[in-house]
């Protein structure tokens, strides 16, 4: 062996070497990277398998979701609306008032259904309805994205769905209903053709009027069988769809803009599906629907009732629609069944039984309207809507479409007192104020168009204090207190004694003062009320308790009260409105034999008469109204009853008067506890001296054309006793007939012109030559009657005929 040093033979095992390059396997090969750990925000963002995982879970758990549904949940049987439970509605002593159990509907086969109804239909509520799937997703998620965000709560049901709604289910919205609907009308769309669903859904549907389905819906509303109606007619009942307690336009005059707003959008959606052609779209009219539409369990004064109740319950939301439909509910409300009847027979007495509807055409034109209001409790205790809800359908209790008059000129004084308002030379309005009162002179201060209003017949009183402008229903003085006091002052103020802030025509300009707004009887009767409530205001009521099935009792609102305006305004302004009854346009209200103050007015052209008065016990506004039985437009009533005008100081005053004294039978009098206005009984002179008519505040005879400034006018009528005295809270202590009016403050020498009665009547014209007209009020034989064209005549007891003025 060789000493030399030996190779080394190649190790197996372990040997020290060369250090590897980093990532390296032992074996040569690159190692891959080591994944970086999510850290921070990172570690919240799901990976795209957790993404993917979770939306192939989400699938499956919808897929099976849905054919569980669809296994689980059957189509059921139709349910009970059919057999539903009648409402009960109750007088306030528990007495039977009406009910409204019975369901009006006839089916018919869709061949007996108009195709112009049909696609009225179509166009109303599913315009796509042969060519799309029973349920619509689309629509419903936009739907409930719009409830959500405030857009108001809309349905994205299709017509298929409405269907199950109406004949499989109930009406309630909750999740569970939503989840058997779904499935049903999947199910029922595999069933079922088209035309089917579209037969069934026409029979179930409401319409309004107690019209279940378009056939009894065709009669209620146009006295025609469904294949009769024609494009006009089937958009119209379509529209009704949508909001059927809102869109009669016959029941809610004051929402027929809305009602063909939304029938232009079905009739537009028939032409866009070529269902319609345009030239006869161009041609069509709103056909509006008839009176007469229901059975005579709802005949006389029921009907009127339980459909105004019934709005008042739901928009009071009470008691839905969908509840009250399905019946179960004993509603009691705040009428009282003798004061009912009361009103009921002296619209009878007073006014129906006055016309002569064969010889007259215009006394078909006449219409009664009127609601009574306790004015301590806000309760009404009765209204009268027309003389039979089969014949005349319209409450006119509740209509706001008719002009309010003169009612509204008490509204601004008592703005002007609450404000204690300035003339525009800075005296300070109560009820001596003098203004001018020439007819069509323009309103100072008003920054608008000129306006210059004309008095009744285009009288001129010149200057005259605002007790007696009232008493006489002077525009000229009103118009410019308005601007005194400000339109926008005066239009609170009425809002604030009880008129809806929405009342139509109710502008903040000096036409405000003349009555342009069209409020309802039962409006003015809540604002009335507040003031003979002192100035509180408490929102009127019409239901005393309900309950649903027997035992629930139904939650009402607590009723609000509060101070609306100060007592001074609203008992002053009670003082002045006392002359109108005493010395006014309103003295045919004095039969009503207790204390009693109001305000009478007429609408333009004679289209409306009314008289809103009060005792300190209950607060009436009765107004009769012109309408053509045919077309429902208003008609001036000249010639009604055959007399040449019809204004409040008649049938309206005249019924106020009959209705008050049988309603207030056997209770006792009470008279008016009033704390007045700082220096209401300081009479003032107009700042510019004498105006062309000296004779103001004396009285004088109306119709005197003498300028002379030395006499007020002769009258030849006698005076009434206790309806004189002078401008204070207390009965004037001499014959309020003392011409001697104090020259340097334009007042009354003594007594002046009382709330109460003085102790005597007049013995002279009560004329004044002074320069400022400051004369008595109620000392001369015309007093009685209001200075007005009283040439002696007497109404029973020696009482003048009220003089027909505004």
């Amino acid at each position: 062996m060789s000493d030399e040093p030996q190779p080394q033979q190649p190790n197996r095992g372990w040997a020290p070497g060369e250090p590897q390059a980093a990532g390296t396997p032992g074996d040569g090969r690159p190692k891959k990277p080591k994944r970086p750990k999510r850290t921070g925000w990172r570690r919240l963002i799901p990976t795209w398998r957790v993404v993917l995982s979770t939306c192939v879970l989400a699938v499956l758990l919808l897929v099976g979701g849905f054919f569980l549904g669809y296994s689980l949940v059957h189509i059921p049987p139709a349910n009970a609306l059919a057999t539903k439970e009648s409402n009960v509605y109750l007088y306030a002593d528990g007495s039977v008032l009406a009910r409204d159990g019975e369901v009006n509907r006839e089916s018919v086969d869709l061949a007996r259904i108009s195709k112009d109804a049909q696609h009225a239909v179509l166009a109303a509520e599913d315009r796509d309805f042969y060519t799309e799937s029973a349920i619509d997703p689309g629509a419903m998620v936009r739907a409930a994205w719009n409830t959500a965000t405030g857009k108001g709560k809309q349905s994205g049901s299709t017509i298929t769905q409405q269907y199950v709604k109406n004949y499989y289910l109930a009406q309630e919205q909750t999740v569970t209903r939503k989840v058997k609907e779904f499935f049903i009308s999947i199910k029922l769309d595999r069933e079922k053709s088209k035309d089917e669903i579209l037969e069934g859904y026409l029979n179930t549907s409401f319409f309004g009027r107690n019209a279940y389905g378009i056939q009894a819906a065709a009669q209620a509303y146009y006295g025609v069988d469904a294949t009769e109606l024609t494009a006009a007619q089937g958009a119209y009942l379509a529209s009704l769809l949508n909001a059927p307690s809102e869109y009669d336009v016959v029941a809610h005059p004051e929402n027929k803009p809305a009602a063909q707003a939304r029938w232009n959008y079905v009739l537009d959606g028939m032409v866009k599906k070529g269902w319609l052609a345009q030239s006869e779209r161009a041609g069509l009219t709103f056909p509006m629907p008839k009176e007469t539409t229901v059975s005579t369990g709802m005949s006389g004064q029921r009907g009127y009732v339980v459909r105004i109740v019934k709005d008042y319950l739901i928009q009071n939301k009470i008691v839905t629609e969908e509840e009250l439909d399905r019946g179960g509910y004993r509603i009691t409300t705040t009428l009282q069944k003798d004061k009912q009847d009361a009103f009921v027979k002296a619209v009878d007495d007073k006014l129906m039984s006055q016309l002569d509807q064969k010889n007259r055409k215009v006394d078909t034109y006449v219409r009664a309207g009127g609601a009574s209001v306790d004015p301590k409790t806000g309760k009404v205790v009765a209204m009268y809507n027309g003389i039979d809800y089969v014949k005349q359908y319209t409450p006119n209790a509740t209509r706001r479409d008719f002009q309010v008059g003169s009612t509204f000129k008490p509204f601004v004084f008592t703005s002007a007192v609450e404000n204690h308002s300035q003339t525009q030379d800075g005296r300070m309005i109560n009820p001596n104020t003098i203004y001018d009162g020439t007819s069509e002179r323009p309103v100072q201060g008003w920054t608008g168009t000129v306006y210059a209003p004309e008095n009744e017949d285009h009288h001129d009183y010149g200057d005259i204090p605002v007790r007696e402008a009232t008493d006489k229903s002077v525009n000229a003085v009103y118009a410019q207190m308005a601007v005194d006091v400000g339109p926008d002052r005066v239009k609170q103020t009425a809002i604030d004694l009880g008129l809806p802030a929405d009342t139509p025509e109710m502008p903040e300009g000096p036409a405000i003062a003349l009555g342009t707004a069209t409020a309802s009887a039962l409006d003015m009767a809540e604002a009335y009320a507040t003031l003979a409530n002192h100035g509180r205001h408490g929102t009127y009521t019409l239901v005393e308790k309900v309950t649903k099935d027997g035992n629930e009792v139904v939650e009402l609102p607590e009723r609000q009260e509060r101070q609306a305006v100060s007592r001074e305004a609203a008992d002053t302004t009670t003082a002045v409105l006392r002359g109108v009854v005493q010395n006014g346009t309103a003295t045919a209200a004095q039969a009503a034999g207790r204390p009693a103050a109001g305000k009478t007015g007429t609408a333009e052209e004679d289209t409306a008469a009314w008289f809103a008065g009060y005792t300190p016990d209950l607060a009436t506004v009765v107004a009769v109204m012109g309408q053509d039985p045919v077309t429902a437009a208003h008609k001036s009533l000249y010639g009604a009853m055959g007399l040449p005008r019809m204004n409040g100081g008649g049938a309206p005053a005249e019924i106020w008067a009959q209705y008050t004294r049988d309603a207030l039978e056997g209770e006792p009098v009470t008279d008016f506890d009033l704390q007045l206005q700082a220096g209401a009984n300081a009479s003032q002179a107009p700042s510019d001296g004498p105006s062309d008519d000296t004779g103001t505040g004396d009285g004088r005879d109306e119709d005197d054309t003498d300028r002379d400034g030395t006499t007020g006018g002769e009258d030849t009528g006698t005076a009434t006793p206790g309806q004189t005295g002078g401008a204070s809270t207390e009965p004037g202590d001499t014959a309020g007939g003392d011409t001697g009016g104090d020259t340097a403050t334009g007042g009354p020498a003594t007594g002046g012109a009382s709330t109460e009665p003085g102790p005597g009547g007049g013995t002279t014209g009560g004329g004044d030559t002074s320069s400022d007209g400051g004369t008595t009020e109620g000392g001369d034989t015309s007093g009685a009657g209001g200075g007005g064209t009283d040439t002696g005549t007497t109404a029973g007891g020696g009482i003048p005929i009220a003089p027909r003025l505004q």
